[in-house]
């Protein structure tokens, strides 16, 4: 079964180096931090997964 979760993106730059946070209001608990959109969405779907296998 699959849960489709939204997620937002955000990008940040701090001393010269960027970075991107994704964080969801679908799942209480999801925050990832990833150098690119595409590694912070990655880690916000295994971040999901523990999130979602607590939740039971």
């Amino acid at each position: 079964m699959q849960t489709l979760i939204r997620l937002k993106v955000e990008k940040f730059i701090e001393n010269g180096q960027e970075y991107f946070v994704a964080t969801s209001d679908d799942l209480q608990g999801l925050v990832a931090e990833g150098k690119t959109v595409q590694e912070a969405i990655e880690i916000a779907e295994d971040v999901a997964k523990v999130l979602l296998d607590l939740e039971k």
